[in-house]
């Protein structure tokens, strides 16, 4: 929750008058300039914060609002589809994302003030769940270019990329060195957490388009830099991280240290199938924590190896919890401050795994043989650039372990790619992903920088608009500060049946009703991201979040299936009712009602569009800024162009 209760009602009770405010305050300074005035009423849109934090840029208020029924579909199509089809308009995967994005949407969520944020990644999971139930496919392209791309790497960030650049036509083929699609999605994330067969139909989805496929193909080995330049019109580089980082302590390089992305791929892929009894885990991200469940699960598995058949499920989940391996997950950072998402870190404390918080790895200490034994600590405290440090005096002690994990970064396999390596195992990326030197060369995902899935999925996307940009000759347009997919009021006007007319370049003053424009109406969308102050949340009674049910990890150890249920329909539109549409009309009447002049009216029935559902009477307006007061989501602001 946001807060207390009466914490909450403070935030959102007020906004023009404070508590203890009395006298009527003089509005003639404000509303009548020389240079400008307050007078007039407009309608602004601003992008969510939800948004604004996505680092993929979905349209998450456009499709809330589908779910929601404020957005109609057109007719013909049901609402589950024309959600959707919002939806992966920026991201191709909302049942894997669902699932697996750890949803800073939700901490930007302006919701947080009222109660509760919105359960935005249930929401998502809902709608990719009901596609791939339904059998909801990707259209052709409008048109064919003719042009070659090859998408070096078929995870998230290949994939957005390549599913992007077939949606404009161009011919893109994917190059991937295993024998499967999905990059991380597939190899570093447990089946339990996203099952095979969601993953599994998302990308098909993808290559039913025309996509192009090279598996056990590695650039750099079986295909040059320059058999690429010249059999293909553009690269995209989405290669990943697909090696991970050791410590530079004493004894790192012992034979059963290894690290985190070896081990998760080792699990997925079949090969790892027992454990040993005491594991270490360094690092303390989502990473660390899938290595600590994994470990646990398989210390489970292992435990109850050659038991008699009349084992109950009941008994492996005990032993998955408290038998087999003892796993010590350690981190530099504070307990209450660890990077791994809250669901993560309670996924590990339900299956006692064992946490310290606030410590660095000094040294890795060696038996006779050259393996770890144990690994020593030190109490540490984090600079200004979270990286650690040792606290002079502080506290030491060893931990024994039989094997260390170390989660503490990814790194490029850039063998046979010297050209493109920045010396740091990494390929540089420009401002618009573009490749420094390689013209034509575009990359994106965790080889410019690790980070999240959901980042990688939005690189795809904004080197894609660049390579379209090379391929058809035209100069790449600056991206906006604001750099997501936006609600575009005039393809909302064209949903609803409502085009513009020519404009016959006449000159006209003023506000006008001519139908060549919208007018009073501006977009700052590209540049402003509206907050909770600028709106009026006394509107929004609370409601409580609609929440999925989260299997304990220890019984889907046991009983298999995955961890996260999905919503059920109506459990996933009641949960969309409670976005508040920041930013943009919430269709509720309020400036109607409240207007003392009768000056704001609805738009007619016919002439009605999302974003365009009132308008204001110039004649009988006197500016005295209630329909703005009373706008829960800061759609009116008063004054033009300010």
């Amino acid at each position: 929750m946001a807060g207390t209760a009466e914490g909450q009602n403070a935030k959102r009770t007020f906004r023009r008058y404070r508590e203890g405010d009395a006298a009527q305050r003089a509005w003639r300074e404000s509303i009548f300039q020389a240079s400008h005035s307050h007078k007039c009423p407009t309608y602004v849109q601003r992008t969510p914060p939800c948004q604004g934090s996505c680092p993929s840029g979905e349209d998450i208020r456009g499709w809330l609002d589908v779910v929601r029924g404020l957005d109609k579909p057109a007719a013909g199509q049901g609402w589950q589809e024309y959600a959707f089809r919002r939806l992966v308009d920026a991201n191709p995967f909302p049942a894997v994302m669902g699932r697996v994005c750890p949803a800073p949407c939700e901490k930007g969520c302006n919701r947080n003030d009222v109660d509760d944020h919105v359960g935005i990644n249930a929401v998502e999971q809902f709608i990719g769940d009901t596609a791939l139930k339904e059998g909801y496919r990707f259209g052709p392209p409008a048109k064919e270019t003719g042009k070659k791309v090859a998408v070096i790497g078929g995870g998230p960030a290949g994939l957005s990329a390549a599913y992007q650049l077939r949606r404009r036509g161009h011919k893109p083929t994917i190059i991937e060195e295993k024998a499967k699609l999905g990059g991380m999605l597939r190899y570093g994330v447990p089946r339990y957490r996203v099952p095979a067969e969601v993953l599994d139909g998302e990308i098909q989805r993808i290559l039913d388009m025309g996509v192009e496929v090279r598996t056990n193909c590695r650039a750099g080995k079986h295909i040059g830099l320059e058999d690429l330049t010249r059999d293909y019109d553009a690269v995209f580089w989405g290669i990943g991280t697909q090696l991970g980082r050791k410590l530079p302590i004493p004894g790192a390089n012992a034979p059963n240290c290894v690290d985190g992305i070896e081990f998760l791929h080792a699990f997925n892929a079949g090969r790892l199938s027992v454990v040993p009894q005491r594991i270490v885990v360094i690092g303390g991200g989502d990473t660390s924590i899938d290595v600590t469940t994994v470990a646990k699960k398989l210390a489970g598995e292992e435990a109850v190896a050659g038991k008699p058949s009349s084992y109950t499920a009941d008994t492996v989940t005990a032993q998955a919890a408290s038998g087999g391996a003892h796993v010590t997950l350690t981190t530099i950072f504070p307990l209450d401050n660890i990077q791994a998402s809250p669901r993560e870190v309670a996924d590990a404390r339900s299956l006692n795994v064992d946490l310290h918080g606030g410590v660095m790895p000094v040294e890795i200490l060696l038996d006779d043989k050259g393996y770890a034994r144990g690994v020593r600590y030190a109490a540490c405290t984090l600079d200004k650039k979270n990286l650690p440090v040792r606290i002079e005096g502080g506290k030491e002690y060893e931990i024994a372990c039989d094997m260390v994990i170390f989660a503490v970064g990814q790194k490029g396999d850039m063998a046979g790619l010297d050209a493109l390596n920045n010396g740091r195992d990494a390929i540089a990326a420009g401002g618009l992903f573009e490749v420094a030197g390689h013209p034509g060369h575009f990359v994106g995902g965790d080889i410019v920088t690790p980070h999240l899935l959901t980042t990688a999925i939005g690189h795809g996307w904004i080197a894609a608009e660049g390579i379209d940009a090379y391929l058809s000759g035209a100069e790449p347009a600056k991206r906006p500060k604001v750099d997501k997919h936006q609600f575009d009021l005039l393809q909302a006007l064209h949903h609803a049946g409502l085009e513009l007319s020519d404009y016959n370049h006449d000159a006209v003053r003023g506000t006008n009703d001519a139908a060549f424009a919208v007018h009073n109406f501006e977009n700052r969308a590209e540049r402003e991201i509206i907050k909770s102050s600028e709106m009026f949340l006394g509107h929004f009674g609370p409601a409580p979040r609609i929440e999925r049910e989260e299997r304990r990890l220890s019984d889907v150890f046991a009983r298999g299936g995955e961890r996260i249920r999905t919503l059920l329909e109506e459990q996933a539109v009641a949960e969309a009712k409670r976005c508040m549409s920041c930013g943009l009309c919430v269709e509720c009447d309020n400036c109607v009602v409240y207007c003392p002049q009768t000056a704001v009216k609805k738009v007619p029935k016919a002439q009605h569009a999302i974003g365009r559902y009132v308008f204001t009477d110039y004649n009988r307006c006197i500016g005295c800024h209630v329909c703005r007061d009373v706008c829960p989501t800061g759609y009116i602001q008063m004054g033009l162009g300010e």
